[in-house]
């Protein structure tokens, strides 16, 4: 009797595990064949794109992407709004009040996107929205965000983790990324041979932004303020230096080693965008007279270097 009761005990138990399995299976197939689509983005739903300073306008482009086993059978029609409440959760949860580290929002003058609506045809996986980028005038200094989200959307589902982006642009020229490039120094002051780096930031489609001799780069616009030159490059590699700021700057020309110049090197081996400069700059009283060579390597067949 014990073991009639136990196999039937048995067999019930097979039965609701068998049923159960079957549930699971068919919640992750449904789960498996859903459509659902997202904004595109990358950590903290941030998307980053160069612009160019050489031209006055270019177009970025925000795109969105469906995915799922099965093709879509309906258009998705997404209706994206701007929200900059976007860039102040982003400012509180990574800086608190570090305020000077915050993120701004682009000035509405340097960009504009003609339709917010955004549309993934029927059986396919992705759409992109453009947007025009007018860079002249951006510091490299500032991070800029367009704070984007879904508004709303007629058919399939949104991913909620993606479904905002902070639209980053950020400025280039020939020269250097916003974020700085660094150039090997060597050179003399007042006699003395110096060796280190140098730090350039691009401001113009032609100006950048270096420190003085040999000023350590710090992260603060009044530093800069203080220390900090102008090199402006014209179209035929003459180099003309002036103040960023207050400090006190005279060019010097005339030296053949060190003629104020641009030009790209080879060295039979490696390509490097190459500085010659020659200056005198007074702080606190004393001037320093400058011969600097400064050269960063690179890959003239590489696009994002040029």
């Amino acid at each position: 009797m014990k073991n009639k009761i136990y196999n039937t005990l048995t067999v019930s138990i097979i039965l609701l595990v068998g049923l159960l399995s079957c549930d699971n299976d068919e919640v992750f197939k449904a789960e498996q064949y859903k459509n659902v689509f997202a904004l595109i983005s990358e950590t903290d739903n941030i998307y980053s794109k160069y612009y160019d300073l050489r031209e006055s306008e270019s177009i970025g482009y925000l795109s969105a992407s469906c995915g799922g086993t099965n093709p879509t059978t309906e258009d998705i029609n997404i209706l994206l709004v701007e929200d900059p409440t976007l860039i102040d959760l982003y400012n509180k949860t990574n800086y608190d009040v570090e305020y000077n580290k915050y993120a701004n929002q682009l000035p509405k003058s340097k960009y504009d996107i003609d339709s917010y609506q955004l549309k993934i045809p029927a059986g396919k996986i992705k759409a992109s929205l453009p947007i025009r980028i007018r860079p002249e005038g951006l510091s490299p200094d500032s991070t800029y965000y367009i704070p984007l989200r879904i508004d709303s959307h007629d058919n399939y589902e949104a991913n909620p983790d993606k479904s905002y982006v902070l639209f980053e642009v950020r400025i280039k020229n020939y020269f250097a990324k916003a974020e700085g490039a660094t150039y090997n120094l060597k050179g003399k002051e007042d006699g003395r041979n110096i060796f280190g780096t140098k730090i350039i930031h691009p401001l113009t489609g032609s100006k950048v932004r270096i420190m003085a001799g040999t000023e350590a780069y710090i992260a603060n616009t009044e530093v800069h303020e203080q220390y900090a030159l102008i090199l402006d490059v014209d179209e035929e590699g003459k180099v003309h230096i002036t103040p960023y700021g207050k400090i006190q700057v005279s060019q010097v020309d005339g030296d053949s080693d060190y003629p104020n110049t641009f030009d790209v090197t080879f060295d039979g081996y490696k390509h490097y965008k190459t500085f010659l400069l020659r200056y005198d700059y007074t702080i606190n009283n004393k001037t320093y007279q400058m011969k600097e060579e400064l050269r960063l390597q690179f890959n003239p067949k590489n696009k994002e270097e040029l």
